[in-house]
């Protein structure tokens, strides 16, 4: 069973953003890529080039940047974030980590996808992204993160990153959620982590994550609490 191995303390949306995002979501499914069309095309055109739910780059940096550094002898390591949306971790590890990284950001939105490549390329009057590293790169791809097979192989990635696609995806049912799962751990190399970002209790998530992660071990570290609310990364690293 995991442990609470460190707390880390993380902003989060403004909270008139958030209270909109989720009016949005009230009664739908989020498993449902026509509704993830409209919100991502619907805030894209905000001043803000990029949304996250829960919190952004900035408050995840201190936990993704050393687990970068343990992978630093594959160069550059390769970081996955499944269901990326138009969230600010890809961009901010692209252009912040001053280390060589190569990450792909992956959602089933093409319209996320479509914003997310123009910010990188500084399409639509925008300034291109200067990375951290000369040598890092980044690119968006559309796939479904329940069947990665057209875009990774397994063993292909270091460190694989969930924020709050877990969540989306079990509104649809918990299977698509364990096939998520499933194939991040496909891709994840044995040496590497996976990580997941939610504001879901332990006593929920954890004897999930361990019934489909049999092989692997399982932590948690909570993050905040923030204006109230408390957040968990789980880790899923292979068993020594």
């Amino acid at each position: 069973m995991a442990a609470s191995l460190g707390t880390l303390h993380v902003g989060t949306l403004a909270v008139g953003a958030r209270r909109a995002f989720a009016g949005s979501l009230a009664g739908s499914s989020l498993a449902d890529r026509c509704l993830w069309d409209k919100l991502h095309a619907r805030y894209r055109l905000d001043s803000t080039p990029t949304f996250d739910w829960f919190f952004g780059y900035k408050e995840a940096q201190g936990l993704l940047l050393p687990l970068l550094q343990e992978a630093r002898a594959a160069c550059p390591p390769r970081v996955l974030d499944v269901g990326c949306g138009t969230s600010s971790l890809c961009i901010g590890l692209y252009t912040k980590c001053p280390h060589p990284v190569d990450i792909m950001g992956v959602d089933f939105s093409p319209v996320a996808v479509a914003h997310m490549s123009s910010l990188l390329e500084g399409r639509q009057g925008q300034t291109s992204l200067c990375p951290g590293h000369h040598a890092s790169q980044l690119n968006f791809k559309q796939a479904d993160v329940k069947n990665l097979e057209p875009v990774a192989s397994s063993g292909s990635f270091h460190l694989v990153v969930d924020k709050g696609t877990w969540d989306a995806v079990a509104r649809g049912g918990l299977p698509g959620a364990y096939q998520l799962l499933s194939e991040c751990l496909r891709v994840l190399n044995p040496q590497g982590t996976l990580i997941q970002f939610s504001d879901e209790d332990p006593d929920v998530r954890l004897p999930c994550l361990e019934q489909g992660s049999q092989g692997w071990t399982v932590t948690v570290q909570e993050l905040g609490p923030f204006r109230g609310i408390t957040y968990f990364a789980y880790l899923i690293q292979r068993s020594h």
